[in-house]
């Protein structure tokens, strides 16, 4: 653990380093802003061999179910011919042959069916189940790199960032994944479909009376019309309604996600919620979310209905109409037999279908063009905030310069500048010098909203508008401790050996740190990833969480230590333990603190933990001595300034 990744990367790129802009370039979602990119992506990663043996294995199923199609389809003309020649005398077994023709008509129904049909849903959504894993990586490598993006992309205007950050990364990724392996099945159907079917028909086809000219092709080119007649039109008239429901679709995700989001936060502040008897208020914003839901889904149900109406009229003309059609005339022309007059209307019922594909997927293309957008809409924001810097000067002034000096000069701030969005006019907070010398505790006092959190943030790379020079100590390790302590559900000792590897550390350092954290009833639990069945984040109460972080601090021992009102939920004698085992485990170390106390917090001799008070009055930052810090050493000025670097630009 060096500085904190967010001085890392300002570092980086502030001085060129290339191997820092290699990896802060371009992110791991950088080719899917586009709605082919993110279609392809996967094609062409390093997964490659295992996304085309699938696709092919599906396309050699789709090929052969498709040919199954005219096998059927000459079993059923067998079959019906069978049935109508019963009575003809010169059949000797007439029950046996339709009994036979049954058989093979339900034997290449379960090769077809249970067969290639079933083993293609297996490799497809085998296939989906690979290519959404393959996305989640990716943008869960995106949102979680060193740059933070994942914070930065929640700083910006609501109206620019996008929504729902969880819903599209779990049900616009899948339901995008599916919809677009079932609308390539769809269209390689078709074409299977157009071969293996079209070839029987012009196998088939024989002269029509009244059309000569078209020789022996007669009868295939009439069905060919039929179907390309009747398919186009209704597929227009289904592209119509299809946009109509892909906007609705949208809409209706996009308040979906709203709802589910208000009542993620309500759980979470549930108690909150219930001392101070809030259920009505949130009774209300509930229903007003939900009643944004209804509406939507009282249009897009309007519009799936009709949608279901023409569909179903759509199938009855093409399996009783059209189909049968196009034999028709050559069959009343008595230069095709009842079998072949079938064997034609199944062929041309089963080509209507695979060529209706898109007709009867049409909602489902329009929910996969939503996810799809709704998708590279967070990879295009991912992309835009994966330079921080640039972001946010593109709405404000971000002139922040991060350096390093030797680590006998501590921690120098200079001309520091603090905005919000689009505010250079006057900065709402200014230090125009600070020096912090090594092992120097600070406490900065002020009203609530002066800015004493923003302070901190910018000092680790974390606020986006302003300007000034932060000149950290090299090789310094860093560590900011916040008030409000959120644990991803990973084991107690996990919890205690972020931000590095649990397998970094023995269990023995652990337990020692949880132990002088005061916590010491926890240590048997170092492995659970839970208390008798409830997650630490539950289990644990917000003091014995910020202790929890203070085990964090003694077992790392950063040379640079950020207190945001890291002591809030603790009693006055926890709040004074909590002190003292840092300033009896960490020597050297370099405290800097927010807390609300107007007096600064003693031992339990009554010496002062700090020796400085950073006050902030009227916008202003001002540093006074407490009490004189051991062994400081005054470096003059000109020697400060020989061996200190700000990177520049």
């Amino acid at each position: 653990m060096t500085l904190t990744s967010g001085i890392q990367s300002q570092l980086g790129k502030q001085q060129g380093e290339s191997r820092s802009q290699r990896r802060f370039g371009a992110s791991t979602v950088a080719s899917m802003t586009t709605l082919w990119g993110l279609m392809r992506a996967y094609w062409l990663s390093e997964k490659w061999m295992e996304a085309w043996l699938l696709t092919a294995a599906i396309a050699v199923l789709t090929a052969a179910g498709s040919k199954a199609s005219v096998w059927m389809a000459e079993a059923s003309g067998e079959l019906l011919n069978s049935i109508v020649n019963i009575h003809d005398p010169f059949s000797q077994r007439p029950l046996g042959i339709i009994l036979t023709n049954v058989g093979l008509l339900i034997l290449i129904m379960f090769v077809k069916e249970a067969g290639f049909v079933g083993l293609r849903h297996l490799f497809s959504t085998t296939l989906q189940r690979k290519w959404r894993g393959w996305l989640n990586s990716r943008f869960n490598d995106a949102l979680l790199d060193a740059n933070h993006t994942h914070y930065h992309l929640q700083q910006g205007e609501r109206a620019e960032m996008p929504d729902n950050l969880d819903q599209r990364l779990q049900e616009s990724i899948k339901g995008m994944t599916g919809g677009a392996i079932g609308l390539a099945m769809g269209i390689l159907g078709v074409a299977m479909s157009i071969i293996f079917v079209g070839q029987k028909l012009i196998e088939m086809s024989t002269e029509v009376s009244g059309l000569e000219f078209l020789g022996s092709y007669g009868s295939a080119i009439l069905a060919f019309v039929a179907i390309a007649v009747y398919v186009p039109l209704s597929t227009w008239v289904a592209l119509r309604i299809g946009r109509i429901l892909e906007t609705l679709t949208l809409e209706m995700q996009q308040t979906e996600g709203s709802y589910r989001s208000e009542l993620t936060t309500f759980l979470r502040r549930s108690f909150q919620v219930a001392a101070s008897n809030g259920e009505n208020v949130q009774r209300i914003a509930n229903t007003r979310l939900y009643s944004g839901i209804d509406r939507t889904w009282s249009k897009l149900n309007r519009f799936d209905a009709a949608y279901m109406s023409f569909t179903a009229v759509y199938n009855f003309f093409a399996a009783r109409v059209v189909a049968y059609l196009p034999g028709l005339l050559p069959y009343m022309g008595n230069t095709i037999s009842l079998k072949s007059y079938i064997t034609g209307a199944e062929l041309v019922g089963s080509m209507i279908n695979e060529c209706s594909w898109f007709i009867q997927v049409m909602p489902a293309i329009a929910n996969l063009k939503a996810n799809g957008r709704r998708v590279t809409e967070l990879a295009l924001a991912v992309e835009s905030v994966q330079r921080p810097k640039d972001f946010y000067r593109s709405s404000g002034i971000n002139d922040f310069s991060y350096g390093t000096q030797h680590e006998l000069f501590g921690m120098t701030v200079r001309n520091l500048e603090l905005m919000h969005r689009s505010d250079a006019a006057q900065p709402f907070l200014s230090v125009s010098h600070l020096h912090i010398h090594k092992g120097e505790w600070v406490y900065l006092r002020g009203e609530s909203g002066c800015g004493k959190t923003c302070l901190l943030k910018a000092l680790n790379g974390l606020w986006g508008y302003g300007r000034g020079d932060i000149i950290y100590p090299e090789n310094a390790t860093a560590m900011y401790a916040a008030q409000e302590v959120k644990l991803p559900t990973v084991s107690l000792k996990q919890l205690i050996c972020l931000p590095d590897n649990e397998a970094d550390f023995g269990d023995p350092s652990a337990a020692a740190a949880l132990h002088r954290a005061g916590m010491g009833e926890f240590i048997e639990n170092l492995e659970r990833e839970d208390r008798d069945g409830t997650p630490w984040d539950q289990f644990l109460s917000g003091g014995q969480k910020q202790k929890l972080v203070l085990a964090r601090i003694l077992l790392h021992k950063p040379n640079i230590l950020f207190l945001d009102e890291a002591t809030g939920a603790l009693d006055p004698e926890s709040k004074i333990a909590f002190h003292q085992a840092i300033k009896d485990h960490c020597q050297g170390i370099t405290v800097i603190s927010v807390m609300h106390e107007q007096e600064t917090p003693k031992s339990a001799r009554g010496s002062e933990f700090y020796s400085q008070m950073l006050e902030i009055r009227n916008g202003l930052a001002e540093l006074h001595d407490i009490q004189p810090t051991p062994g400081r050493v005054e470096v003059p000025n000109f020697v400060r300034r020989r061996y200190s670097m700000v990177a520049a630009e």
